[in-house]
């Protein structure tokens, strides 16, 4: 009779455990809205011109003065554990210097998304090589700064990332060496840093930040944000 009220106690403890971390599990957040920035590095500027290509932009992302922004469109994080995905629009292009602008690219990568649900962080993008869709590719690894800890923390209702490295991977390296006929590219070529800012919604499906509190410069220059979002006029 004392053991089985003994195992009887120890199943309610458990059973008390298993409600309190459900209780306590961070659940997933959307993200809707936002921009990511990447400031180019001069190393990766340079190998341009010497290969002789030319950077463009698929929009709304534009290029000025070395850096490219890319609006985020939607996306999901587990603040927890940093599990998350980030879609973004636009993307960039790139062709031979000595083609017209207004000429077909070369090669499009766009439709950026941010992994960390695999072995690590990495960008994904849609590869489009002399029109042809060649399909989804890894195309960045990231690398995180120092200081982050779990769970992550939201600012001003936004999930922001700072100075994060973003270096060439070996598919991307040999794909583009393939479409420009060159041997240049490695993987691990530093592309430059990031900047992140992810708007993060609420419980009600709002974000948890206002247009009226807050400096308009937090979302940068072509982050698309769609009508009748709140605090909007």
């Amino acid at each position: 009779m004392k053991l089985a009220t003994a195992m009887t106690r120890v199943a309610l403890v458990a059973a008390l455990v298993l409600v309190g971390s459900a209780v306590n599990a961070q659940p997933t957040k959307t993200l809707e809205g936002g921009v990511t920035k990447v400031a180019l590095s001069q190393g990766f500027v340079n190998a341009l011109g010497e290969l002789g290509l030319r950077a463009g932009t698929v929009g709304p992302t534009h290029l000025r003065n070395g850096v490219v922004n890319f609006p985020v469109t939607s996306g999901a994080v587990e603040l927890d554990n940093a599990n998350l995905q980030i879609l973004h629009s636009g993307g960039l292009t790139l062709a031979p210097a000595s083609s017209p602008e207004n000429a077909e690219p070369t090669v499009r990568l766009e439709s950026f998304i941010i992994d960390n649900t695999g072995a690590g962080p990495v960008i994904t993008g849609l590869v489009i090589e002399n029109g042809a869709l060649k399909g989804r590719l890894p195309l960045f690894n990231l690398q995180l700064p120092a200081g982050i800890t779990l769970p992550l923390k939201t600012q001003d209702g936004q999930l922001v990332l700072d100075g994060v490295g973003v270096t060439l991977t070996s598919k991307a390296a040999q794909a583009l060496n393939k479409a420009f006929g060159v041997t240049a590219l490695e993987g691990g070529f530093n592309i430059g840093t990031a900047k992140v800012r992810a708007f993060v919604l609420d419980e009600d499906g709002h974000e948890g930040w206002s247009w009226q509190s807050h400096d308009k410069p937090a979302l940068a220059v072509g982050a698309s944000r769609s009508p009748n979002r709140k605090g909007e006029r």
